[in-house]
């Protein structure tokens, strides 16, 4: 009996040492809670620099239910695909976790998409109930008032970069709080999330239902179940309301990257022509021709060459910008 209790203990012990931590991979983690919700917050900062007053540089990150922090037994995933090394000579770079995922897990733990705690093809409750822009945008200037107050973090300087979904947040955090000095949107569509899904079941030809499932879409915009792994009718609805107003109004450095084979590209084309007819000088337009959602060349079929990947000259594209802006 003893002996089946020390290798009990063993094997414990094993499943103990084995579980990675954000520290593990240089991390630092804090944690608060937000309406009764717990928020994790990571940063990363440069080697031996983790408590020298910098401003901060926040992500807002795309869709899907994953974990900030993926590992596998050869290492880390990458967190930031535009490379966080790139910028923390200038700034502590910060990313929030998903509500109701876990802010780091082996992928063997994630399903083959690396999506987290998918049971019975279902988010857990937290995830679906607070997946959407009115919770993020609370959220998020929540933790900003929190972070300002640490001693590491400046008080001046805070910017905001984005990709796909994290767009919509950034848009909304320039528009709602003063602390944000520029905001770098990659990927979005400035007239909303439900015209890129009509842009694509167009291309495809599987168009024939999709402003049915926007009328009951509009007709049920609070609902936040889900049907299988798809968003709830309140995700969709709140990532298709335009931004395009919010950011042509914006009196702070604005940089728009994307590319002209996204889905969005008409409408991010739509957002450029009408702030040079307005005569807006503070958005300037980054448009990667040829290129897709996340930067990888395509074919005349859509399909992506995930072998080019392009998000290097983005980060360095963006590091340009964010100098000559200063």
């Amino acid at each position: 009996m003893r002996i089946f209790s020390i290798i009990i203990l063993l094997v414990y012990s094993m499943g103990c040492i084995a579980q990675k931590t954000p520290e593990d991979f240089g991390f630092r983690e804090l944690k608060y809670n937000y309406k009764g919700t717990d928020v994790t917050i990571l940063i990363s900062s440069k080697k031996g620099e983790e408590d020298i007053k910098k401003p901060i540089m926040l992500y807002c990150q795309g869709s899907l239910p994953q974990p900030v922090l993926k590992y596998d037994h050869r290492g880390l995933y990458g967190v930031f695909p535009f490379g966080e090394n790139t910028f923390q000579d200038s700034y502590h770079v910060v990313v929030i976790g998903k509500p109701g995922v876990p802010v780091i897990a082996d992928v063997k733990e994630l399903d083959s998409n690396n999506y987290a705690f998918y049971k019975n093809g279902t988010a857990t409750n937290d995830y679906k109930s607070n997946n959407n822009l009115e919770y993020y945008l609370g959220r998020n200037n929540f933790v900003i008032e929190k972070l300002l107050k640490e001693p590491w973090a400046a008080k001046k300087g805070l910017v905001v970069v984005s990709h796909s979904e994290g767009t919509y947040v950034a848009a909304k955090m320039a528009s709602t709080n003063k602390k944000v000095t520029k905001i770098i949107l990659s990927s979005a569509n400035p007239y909303g999330r439900i015209l890129s899904i009509l842009a694509q079941d167009r291309f495809t030809g599987n168009d024939e239902t999709t402003l049915d499932y926007w009328k009951d879409i509009v007709a049920d915009k609070e609902n936040t179940g889900t049907n299988g792994k798809s968003d709830s009718y309140k995700t969709t609805y709140s990532f298709s309301e335009p931004i395009a107003e919010d950011l042509l109004n914006l009196k702070i450095p604005v940089l728009f990257c994307y590319g002209t084979k996204d889905w969005s590209a008409p409408y991010n084309d739509l957002l450029q022509t009408e702030a040079i007819r307005r005569g807006n000088r503070y958005i300037t337009f980054l448009a990667y021709r040829g290129l897709e959602h996340n930067y990888f060349p395509v074919d005349e079929k859509m399909n992506a060459d995930l072998n080019i990947y392009n998000w290097t000259k983005t980060g360095a594209d963006w590091k340009t910008w964010l100098e000559k802006t200063k």
